[in-house]
């Protein structure tokens, strides 16, 4: 028995491997980076907690959460919440990671634009991300005039989810930034440790264009298997 191959699925293989690849580099950069202990001796909470504190933000708190590398900022509730691996640990790879997430709480307080535009398309994109396939598949299985537009509109929503991939970007990697600036002029990190921290950084950074390369290929993919089908029949 012959099966079908369709060659459009090439684009979510190459997808999910970028991602894997990705997720595999941050997750053996920060294993290697976590077993060099700081000079200061600092641990993750603690740096947040200064970081915070000297950013003259005094309405963030500094939590902590199961998992690893689950570390997020929450500001609906306005915690910094570090994992296992990076809330007791005095690493540069947990110390990176706490500044990082302190960036995200002092683009919030600072109203940094793109972290403002993200947090309001937030909505946008889940909607679109739940209604995208349902609009599509309608328009595949029903027999109407009407088909190819539903489709067109599903293909349109499952866009906002990546748009909000690309969005993503300048926050996580402005976050970055300040953070390695943060460390180097508070003297929490030596010259020397920098460089160290910011592979950590650098690694995860990947993750996030990792994750917008393969939303754009799954949406490329939609629309050469759907746009237009029904002014092709």
């Amino acid at each position: 028995m012959f099966y079908y191959f369709d060659p459009t699925y090439t684009l979510v293989l190459i997808g999910a491997v970028i991602c894997m690849i990705a997720s595999a580099n941050v997750k053996s950069t920060y294993k290697r980076f976590a077993q060099m202990r700081s000079m200061t001796g600092m641990t993750g909470a603690q740096v947040a907690e200064r970081l915070l504190r000297n950013a003259g933000i005094h309405d963030v708190s500094v939590g902590h959460v199961a998992g690893e590398l689950s570390d997020h900022y929450n500001p609906a509730k306005k915690v910094v919440n570090l994992s296992d691996s990076v809330y007791s640990s005095s690493s540069v790879a947990a110390i990176g990671v706490a500044a990082h997430e302190c960036g995200h709480a002092i683009q919030h307080a600072k109203g940094y634009a793109p972290l403002k535009f993200r947090t309001w398309f937030v909505p946008v994109a889940n909607f679109g991300s739940k209604l995208a396939w349902p609009l599509i598949l309608i328009g595949l299985f029903i027999n109407a005039e009407s088909s190819q537009f539903m489709i067109d509109a599903g293909i349109v929503l499952f866009s906002f989810a990546v748009i909000f991939q690309l969005i993503t970007l300048p926050v996580e990697f402005n976050a970055s930034s300040r953070a390695l600036v943060l460390l180097e002029q508070q003297g929490i990190l030596s010259e020397q440790e920098l460089p160290y921290t910011k592979k950590v950084l650098k690694a995860a950074a990947y993750t996030y264009v990792a994750s917008a390369a393969a939303a754009i290929l799954q949406l490329l993919r939609i629309i050469m298997l759907f746009g237009g089908r029904r002014r092709n029949d």
